[in-house]
């Protein structure tokens, strides 16, 4: 069953005065793991998993701790450039960052002393949850792991800041900027797009791929796409991704443009391959090969990468749109 967000706000009036008093609170958030209550404004933020430092910043909060960045950090210093660009406008120093290449740092993010931990985009298990739990209450994913879309990162992020206001201004104000920014590029409209996650040119008998449920996919229909017919009917409830064998290529013919990770090293094999070549994206080289560049780390779209890269993005998908055929 499905999980539906309810999220409860006990408070006698919405005001804009977050850091001085507590009227939005208490604060009751049903999630996947069953309920988080806040009783009060927190004033230590910790955030775990990818991207959901990036709400509390948007919205003018620089947390104690968050995850470090792991892919498109460019120069090594654990920030992605619109993190790096946001504590810089807010003048903050680079906060406490937990290293999570094995896992959730729990003695690191205990030692941050915070009063509430956001992490409505990730993949908690129910024991990461119950040990987060023990440092402070966690506003954990609504439903399923890794398939928050954006909004809803924020939506329930926010609230668990009592910032439920300013978070749905903060996703009017983005929504605003990707409808502006995508009439521009009308040969987008109605196109299909297949997500393929990374490609392994050694074995291609197999296609992985982003399933529907996954928050890069969904970011399709934002853009005036939509995922094809072919991935929803295979992806899985629940799953961000899936695989089909590539004996079965003829059913993504419905597919528009090809985006995938890597770079132009890719394209050989990929055309010269016997059987992926007979995808209709890839015999009209409507691909876009997102590379290691900061596009490939925002196709997965979150509050304040969307702004800083979308028209690099939206270029490169016009120019595959332009080619399909």
């Amino acid at each position: 069953m499905k999980m539906i967000i309810v999220i409860t706000i006990v408070s006698a009036f919405f005001s804009n005065a977050w850091a001085t008093d507590n009227s939005r609170f208490p604060i009751t958030i049903q999630h996947a793991f069953g309920s988080t209550t806040i009783t009060q404004k927190p004033k230590r933020v910790a955030t775990v998993a990818w991207a959901n430092h990036e709400v509390p910043l948007a919205l003018g909060i620089v947390p104690v701790g968050f995850a470090a960045a792991t892919f498109g950090d460019d120069d090594n210093d654990g920030l992605l450039p619109w993190v790096a660009a946001r504590l810089k406008k807010l003048n903050a120093k680079t906060p406490v960052l937990f290293d999570e290449g094995d896992g959730i740092d729990f003695e690191a993010v205990a030692a941050t002393q915070p009063d509430v931990i956001l992490a409505a985009y990730s993949g908690l298990s129910q024991s990461d949850y119950d040990t987060l739990s023990m440092i402070a209450p966690v506003v954990a994913f609504p439903d399923k792991p890794w398939s928050t879309n954006w909004r809803s990162m924020i939506r329930i992020n926010s609230a668990g800041l009592g910032m439920a206001e300013e978070g749905e201004e903060l996703i009017a104000s983005i929504e605003k900027d990707i409808a502006e920014r995508v009439d521009q590029y009308p040969e987008l409209k109605g196109k299909s797009a297949m997500f393929i996650t990374h490609l392994d040119p050694t074995d291609l008998s197999v296609i992985r791929f982003y399933s529907a449920n996954d928050t890069r996919v969904k970011f399709f229909d934002d853009l005036g796409m939509h995922s094809p017919q072919s991935i929803k009917d295979i992806s899985k409830d629940g799953l961000f991704s899936g695989e089909s064998s590539i004996e079965q290529i003829d059913m993504f013919n419905d597919v528009d443009i090809f985006v995938t990770y890597g770079n132009e090293e890719l394209l050989a094999p990929l055309e010269s391959n016997p059987l992926m070549s007979k995808m209709r994206a890839v015999k009209n080289d409507s691909i876009v090969m997102l590379g290691n560049s900061k596009m490939a780390t925002a196709a997965n779209p979150t509050p304040l990468s969307i702004t800083w890269v979308l028209d690099e993005y939206l270029q490169a998908l016009a120019e595959a749109a332009r080619k399909a055929k």
